[in-house]
Formats: structure tokens, sequence, C-alpha cells
């Protein structure tokens, strides 16, 4: 947090609207240009993530930053009506590369990226409702690209990767 100190005085010296919450979601989502770091401060080792997803629970997308460059961007389906795919930021919490629900009669979960509780990005077998909402909460990708995104996330690591599921 110390290589944050001089963009933290910049904000609140010139915006007082900033929540703590809303100023972690951009400290976390948006990289630290390099003129904003005190002197002597190196930002190749901050604690920004090097694989960033956003999901668009209004345009039902998902967005890929690697390192701070978006790289893809696909259709998911979210929460259908009547359920809810929960809106926060979180960073990976666990991996599942065969996972079946035990839910929802062992539906098949491909390549699955856990983030809140039983919450997770995982391909689907439903792909012709991709592009919209359909899923019992879970953030379903076309199986391809969960491959994708699995692959990425494994070699960045848990630790490395957000999932941000916002509005």
């Amino acid at each position: 947090m110390k290589m944050f100190h001089p963009f933290c005085l910049i904000l609140s010296k010139y915006c007082t609207i900033f929540t703590f919450k809303t100023l972690a979601i951009v400290l976390l989502l948006f990289p630290i240009h390099s003129s904003l770091l005190a002197a002597g401060q190196d930002s190749s080792h901050s604690f920004l993530p090097s694989i960033v997803v956003k999901v668009s629970l209004s345009t039902q997308t998902m967005k890929v930053y690697q390192n701070g460059v978006a790289t893809f961007e696909w259709p998911v389906s979210t929460a259908r009506p009547g359920k809810s795919t929960p809106k926060g930021i979180w960073t990976a919490k666990w991996l599942s590369r065969n996972h079946k629900s035990s839910r929802y009669n062992n539906a098949p979960m491909p390549y699955s990226i856990f983030y809140d509780g039983n919450f997770a990005v995982h391909g689907t077998d439903q792909v012709h409702h991709l592009g919209s909402p359909a899923s019992a909460g879970c953030i379903r990708l076309h199986p391809d690209n969960a491959s994708v995104l699995f692959s990425l996330v494994e070699a960045a690591g848990l630790k490395n990767t957000v999932i941000s599921v916002l509005n």
C-alpha cells in the first residue's frame, strides 16, 4: 500500500466523492501510471493483478485483461430471473477442471474458476443461451473460452486473478 500513498493524496485533495470501496475498485481495476509513484518506487513490483475479469450483467459480456491490456471479450450468461449473480470484486479462490454441480443434478461445469462460495465462472453446454441471463447464478462461458480463461488463471495464479461483476 505504501506505493499508492501519492495517488491517494492526489485523490483526497481534489475529489471528496470517493468512498473507500470506490477507491479500492479503482486501485484494483486500473493500472497505476509510473508518474504517480514516489521517486524510487517500481511499478513492476505492485500487487496489481495480472488477470482481471470484468463481467457486465447489463450487457451479458466478459472482458479479460492481461497486465492491464484487454485481450478477450466474450458473451456470458448470468442469473436468470428469480436467481442472482452476486455483484462485487473477488480474487479467484479455487479451480476445478472437470467440476460437476453438487446442487444441480451433476450438471457439468467444465473449467470452473470459483470466486465467491459456490459461484464460479465456468463452461456450459447451453451455448445457445450465451448473451442472455440463463444460469442459476454462476457466470457461464462457451467451453472453448472457459478453457482459455482457465489456462490464463492457472498460469497467473489465483492470487493474481480478480473477478469483477458489475451492473
